[in-house]
């Protein structure tokens, strides 16, 4: 007899989160992305509102060499309650000159639709090689399929080189300076 309001005090507390919390359509800032640790965020989507795009603002720590994200359905089903998502689409977003995310300016710099090559059908995964300053953001785009909405979290990088690519910088400049120097040497001569 007691199993029965436990589970519906549990579905009662995961919609009320829903309902309170990360609803459809919502901007979330994650602040400064740091290089040593992923920065994490989630969503929830209420059984009203089916389809869903999520906005996750971020600004890299600098210096930066680009980004990587990951997204991930969370399927979870109890007592006849289920909360599932159908996810779309990922774009990486560049938030323009005035730093305003969602206005004209903006551009999107990379996008991944399921299903595609290296893409699960509950995972969406891109990868950014180019530095990036300033605002941007993830958008998050999907269907809740679950009886009671869905659930969905992911985890954002900063990409910083590995010490094999400042050994090339390095190496790269000092054969720059050899020359301006054998050039220089010559002019004298």
């Amino acid at each position: 007899m007691t199993k029965f309001p436990v589970k519906h005090a549990i579905a009662v507390a995961v919609l009320a989160g829903a309902s309170m919390g990360a609803q459809a359509d919502t901007m979330t800032d994650l602040g400064t992305l740091s290089t040593s640790t992923p920065t994490t965020f989630s969503g929830i989507v209420g059984p009203t509102h089916t389809g869903f795009s999520d906005i996750f603002t971020f600004t890299p720590q600098e210096p930066n060499f680009g980004a990587g994200a990951t997204v991930v359905n969370l399927p979870l089903s109890f007592g006849g309650f289920s909360f599932d998502t159908a996810l779309a689409t990922m774009s990486l977003v560049s938030a323009g000159a005035d730093g305003i995310a969602g206005n004209g300016d903006d551009s999107v710099l990379q996008s991944v639709v399921l299903p595609s090559p290296g893409n699960s059908q509950d995972s969406l995964t891109l990868h950014w090689d180019t530095p990036m300053s300033g605002l941007h953001y993830l958008n998050i785009t999907g269907v809740a399929v679950g009886s009671e909405g869905g659930i969905y979290g992911g985890a954002i990088a900063a990409a910083i080189p590995e010490p094999e690519t400042y050994a090339m910088l390095l190496a790269g400049l000092g054969l720059m300076g050899a020359v301006v120097r054998r050039r220089g040497m010559r002019k004298t001569s």
